[in-house]
């Protein structure tokens, strides 16, 4: 990590009517780390993710990205800035192939126009070959899903469907990976194998993602974090090292009800 600021949400509100969902919440990620935000259900995780990607806008407060004021740029924009997510519930386009659905995360690097793309010669022939070469080089092979390229994506199951969308994600090239409960749903193989991936394409030197990581799964959060905050209806309430986090009294008593070893690492 490089320690300087690559995200940084300042104080942001956002209200649904009279449901407050966030109140105030600020976040610094660091390039080059995998940052976890936590907390029990109907905290804010996701609206927090929702509202960097431009799903959501706040209502008050900002959002940088490299410096970059956010307010006011589609969720397209943002990903063409190097934003890319995963969704907590799958957004696949299920009666396609596993390649197709990836190749879908690669248009915002298309550079051909529309008049040079009805033409599949020279220069489009060469882009496509080129984006085709990284697709099936950098990502297929690298989350081990040769076997399953031409698939139809509604066909595999649920765990396989989690890469894919995955390898989507990645397609983008992106600097800032979204993800929103990757390991809801898998089991414990398919838990350990999504860790790994998340771990490589944050540490390997053909990627160095920075990753923002919502999760319920408190072994994985606490093993692969290098900080992790907070959030208890819509507030802050911890930040810091998962060592931190885990000695913190707020923390506890927010997660009052829930299993004793919720912070129990897989190792």
């Amino acid at each position: 990590m490089t320690g300087d600021p690559l995200l940084r949400i300042e104080s942001i509100h956002l209200a649904f009517g009279g449901v407050k969902a966030l109140r105030g919440v600020s976040l610094e990620v660091r390039r080059g780390e995998i940052f976890s935000i936590i907390g029990p259900n109907g905290a804010g995780k996701t609206v927090c993710l929702n509202c960097i990607n431009g799903l959501y806008h706040p209502q008050q407060g900002r959002i940088l990205f490299e410096g970059r004021d956010l307010a006011g740029l589609r969720p397209s924009r943002r990903a063409a800035l190097g934003i890319s997510r995963t969704f907590q519930k799958i957004e696949l386009f299920s009666g396609m192939t596993v390649l197709d659905n990836i190749r879908l995360g690669r248009h915002l690097h298309m550079r051909t126009g529309l008049l040079a793309g009805t033409v599949y010669l020279g220069k489009t022939a060469r882009e496509e070959l080129a984006h085709r070469e990284f697709i099936e080089r950098e990502i297929i092979d690298f989350l081990e899903m040769t076997h399953l390229r031409d698939r139809v994506v509604g066909m595999l199951p649920y765990g396989l469907q989690k890469r894919v969308e995955l390898a989507r994600a990645l397609a983008l090239n992106p600097r800032l990976l979204l993800l929103d409960e990757p390991m809801a749903g898998l089991n414990l193989e398919e838990v350990e194998d999504m860790a790994r991936f998340i771990i490589d394409i944050n540490e390997e030197e053909r990627w160095r993602v920075t990753c923002l990581l919502v999760e319920h799964d408190m072994g994985v959060v606490m093993d692969i974090s290098h900080r992790v905050a907070v959030l208890n209806f819509g507030e802050k309430i911890a930040e810091g090292t998962p060592a931190e986090v885990q000695a913190d009294p707020q923390v506890h008593q927010a997660y009052l009800g829930e299993e004793e070893d919720v912070y129990t690492s897989r190792r």
